[in-house]
């Protein structure tokens, strides 16, 4: 059932960081009502829509028409929370604000997702998670000595800066709310989320442990202990043999004797002890040096694709991915030993899918919905 099981997010659909929060919720046994458009998600193409994932029900409003508005507040009224990833002004110019809606309901905890933030320069500007990852120092920090920056996905400003953050801030607003009884605004923006996540890298900047240039630092690829290596079958392992001990594990595997080797502290030494490994892991398959190092803790593992490492038998005995209908996802992340978390359908919801019955559970009469519908207020299947 999840450990949020009673809690009923409203989410106004969008792209990104907020319909991943909302899956988030849904994973963790919340109920989550996505309010769309008319017209589905406009410009958007299918795989932006399909990302967002199932777990929610789906009711079509107008909200450039008042009686629109309304119709939303009266759900809003009985929600627990709300996301919203409007840029600046929009929300409160619709009258889905926060001004209206904590006036509708003074219990709520409304999330608001922005890229930049809801002041400064950039505030009203478009962007995406290339951007605002850019502003943080993260982007610069990630990619080759003699190479430009590399986009980590969107892993570091939609979700792991946007979603995330602003999953958790709705949540600590939850949990405060219990003991006040009184809703707030949750204001998460990508750029400090991206910056919160870089918060270690600026303090071994600040004391001298950090190098502004690329591919040089003891976490970025440069050290030869912490990098990738291609194997003789063109594909890749990782090494993060950091401790001593699990390095003399890895050059023990690779065939070494410590004494034949530079001292390994010494980044000076690290072109060449690279040179070294590169020739011993170019002589295995990748499979190869797995097998050569599973059960150690030499700290190496087989680089997999998206299509391999749903397959792997460390995800199958664990259950990182399930089943859906269009293949393997990830399971719920965390886990939990009394309220364990269930994936919904990975699916998203037809737009308007569920407009009747959200509806009529809001205690909307079908008169009252059919006169809606034909005004042309909410719309959907039905």
């Amino acid at each position: 059932m999840g450990p949020l099981e009673g809690i009923t997010i409203i989410e106004l659909a969008g792209i990104g960081p907020g319909p991943f929060c909302a899956s988030l919720f849904a994973d963790m046994g919340a109920g989550v009502v996505r309010i769309d458009r008319p017209g589905g998600s406009g410009d958007l193409p299918d795989p932006m829509r399909a990302i967002s994932g199932g777990g929610r029900r789906s009711i079509v409003i107008d909200l450039k028409r008042p009686e629109g508005v309304d119709v939303a507040l009266a759900l809003i009224e009985g929600a627990d929370g709300l996301i919203e990833g409007y840029r600046p002004g929009v929300a409160e110019r619709l009258g889905i604000g926060p001004e209206a809606c904590l006036a509708r309901n003074p219990s709520l905890v409304y999330g608001r997702m922005t890229g930049w933030g809801r002041e400064g320069p950039y505030a009203a500007m478009a962007g995406h998670d290339i951007d605002y990852i850019a502003l943080t120092g993260a982007l610069h920090a990630i990619g080759p000595a003699d190479g430009p920056p590399v986009p980590p996905l969107n892993l570091v400003g939609d979700y792991g800066g946007g979603a995330l953050y602003l999953a958790m801030g709705m949540l600590a607003a939850l949990v405060e709310r219990a003991t006040s009884g009184r809703g707030q605004v949750v204001d998460a923006a990508m750029v400090d989320g991206a910056a919160s996540l870089m918060a270690p890298f600026y303090r071994l900047h600040a004391g001298g442990f950090w190098s502004e240039r690329r591919g040089s630092n003891l976490l970025d690829g440069a050290a030869p202990f912490y990098t990738t290596y291609r194997t003789a079958d063109d594909r890749y392992v990782a090494v993060g043999a950091l401790e001593p001990r699990f390095y003399d594990e890895l050059i023990a595997g690779l065939g070494f004797d410590d004494a034949d080797l530079p001292d390994r502290m010494d980044p000076r030494n690290w072109p060449e002890l690279r040179r070294r490994f590169a020739e011993v892991f170019a002589t295995r398959t990748r499979d190869d040096w797995e097998t050569e190092f599973t059960g150690t803790d030499a700290c190496v593992a087989p680089v997999l694709s998206v299509a391999e490492a749903p397959h792997h038998p460390h995800n199958t005995a664990r259950g990182v991915f399930v089943a859906s209908p269009g293949g393997p996802v990830p399971a719920p992340a965390p886990r939990f030993g009394r309220t364990p978390a269930v994936r919904p359908s990975s699916s998203p919801p037809v737009p308007g899918a569920d407009t009747e019955a959200v509806l009529v559970d809001h205690g909307f009469d079908h008169d009252e919905i059919a006169r809606l519908r034909r005004a042309g207020v909410v719309g959907g299947i039905g």
